[in-house]
């Protein structure tokens, strides 16, 4: 028995032997890592920020992670997994502070100690979870896609609605209210088309089509008060390009912007935003609620003038005691007289910025290799490009969190293929910092493999709470309630 446990223990020794870092080379330079995670700034309830080495075959990379103010974690594998408790606690005690993170990698027997690097934890908070679309590719049908909640914490990502739950359903433009879910609007196209609308638990399904407008009702964003809700009606085609670096271009024929009260079921209207000789869309509501703010562009023929349609950001006034717009429409920021065009305002919820994509041209730039985020401050009217989280490819739809410090955006600069979401931080002045990918539980290999796009990103604070069947049976059953339009 003896010599039994004698072996055992000899065995443990050699492997521990094989496994420690033993008079590693120094590197000079920071790790091959993927993500690249190097000097970001994190949340400190983020999950953890496991990263694959990207130094060719190799046995074993080894990875010790210290706190600025206090602890450590230590991981020596294949792959490079922080327990989830270690991790978590490493973040809590050094919030506001930074981690330091030494990688040593071991090819050939030999070990290889890289430049250590920091992560700073940040001292702003961010909200609960992420909810986006997954879609897979496809153009002439609708394929397999989802609206899914990704915890931020964890790597727990459940679904939230899929269209696999009834054939030939699209899902898309998903909302929620300054990042509350309990107010949430959703579209749906398809065979059993509706918009469904659920606040505090109770859920609608509506036919936003009535006869005064172009379509149903698309592109939301929530007034602050919860009492209205905003969107655009498109006369949308989908074209394809003949040239190597340009995909697919979605274009609108005709566009308005409405308004949307729950409480009475009634679409608000404003004849300057129903005009024929101008394209609106992409409303969105002011922090305070008493502005509208929304793209236009000057109406030109279609295809034929396409690249000329370029829109401007501008404002109208809104009244939220008595649902009724301003008499004039304000231009903020006139792109088209730079040749460029602005889609997807967000504001941000404190009142400072504007965040908006910047293109070539049109409206959707979600395959405009141009497009970049820029920030407009609400303050001084100054605009600037976000330089810190621009790329060389797509970056498009972004979102705030609640408290106005962290955003999250698409960009296409991994492959130039797939969108994939990154969250960066700014702090009170307008400082932003070095974006990083969502992390996954196994980073290469999650997105290496996956044929998805992630899209509209929207912050959630707490869980969205949906009945999945309850909803499923009330698509089916084609059961809608009518907006009408308020006369």
């Amino acid at each position: 028995m003896r010599k039994v446990i004698f072996y055992i223990l000899i065995s443990w020794w050699l492997v521990a032997c094989n496994s420690s870092v033993i008079s590693p080379e120094m590197v000079d330079e920071c790790p091959p890592i993927y993500p690249d995670y190097v000097g970001v700034t994190i949340p400190a309830t983020i999950a953890p920020m496991n990263f694959s080495c990207l130094d060719g075959e190799y046995e074993r990379v080894d990875v010790t992670v210290t706190g600025g103010k206090s602890g450590e974690v230590h991981v020596n594998d294949k792959i490079v997994l922080f327990p989830q408790d270690e991790w978590q606690s490493l973040l809590k005690e050094n919030q506001g502070d930074s981690l330091m993170f030494t990688v040593c990698i071991k090819k050939e027997g030999k070990w290889k100690q890289y430049r250590p690097f920091p992560m700073y934890v940040s001292s702003y908070p961010i909200d609960y979870g992420v909810v986006y679309r997954k879609i897979a590719p496809g153009f002439e049908v609708y394929s397999k896609m989802g609206i899914y909640e990704r915890d931020l914490s964890t790597f727990e990502e459940r679904p939230l609605l899929e269209n696999t739950m009834v054939p030939g359903m699209c899902l898309n433009c998903h909302a929620f209210n300054k990042t509350n879910p309990d107010h949430m609007s959703i579209h749906i196209r398809g065979q059993h088309g509706a918009t469904l609308m659920q606040i505090e638990g109770e859920c609608e399904l509506l036919d936003t089509k009535a006869d005064s407008i172009l379509s149903a009702c698309v592109y939301p964003y929530w007034h602050p008060s919860g009492k209205y809700i905003a969107y655009s009606v498109n006369n949308t085609r989908q074209s394809f390009h003949a040239v190597k670096d340009e995909r697919v271009e979605v274009l609108d024929l005709a566009s308005d912007v409405v308004v949307y009260h729950p409480e009475t079921h009634e679409l608000l209207l404003s004849p300057l935003l129903q005009k024929k000789e101008v394209f609106e869309t992409f409303p969105v509501f002011s922090s305070d609620g008493r502005k509208l703010y929304f793209c236009s562009a000057e109406a030109k023929p279609i295809p034929e003038a396409y690249k000329e349609i370029r829109y401007n950001l501008c404002s109208i006034d809104f009244n939220p005691e008595h649902g009724t717009f301003g008499d004039r429409v304000d231009t903020l920021i006139h792109a088209a007289a730079m040749k460029k065009s602005i889609s997807f305002p967000r504001p941000s919820y404190d009142g400072k910025y504007i965040m908006y994509t910047l293109s070539d041209y049109g409206n959707f730039s979600i395959w405009h290799k141009e497009a970049d985020l820029w920030l407009l401050n609400l303050q001084d009217g100054t605009k600037r490009p976000i330089e810190e989280v621009n790329s060389e490819d797509t970056e498009s739809f972004h979102n705030w969190s609640s408290n106005s410090r962290w955003f999250v955006f698409s960009s296409r600069r991994g492959d130039g293929l797939y969108t994939r979401l990154y969250l960066a931080c700014i702090d009170e002045d307008g400082r932003v910092s070095k974006p990083f990918l969502l992390p996954q539980e196994n980073p290469w290999e999650y997105y290496d493999r996956s044929i998805y796009s992630y899209n509209v990103p929207e912050f959630t604070n707490m869980p969205v709470e949906l009945e999945r069947r309850k909803v499923e049976r009330g698509i089916v059953s084609d059961k809608r309630i009518q907006v009408k339009v308020r006369q």
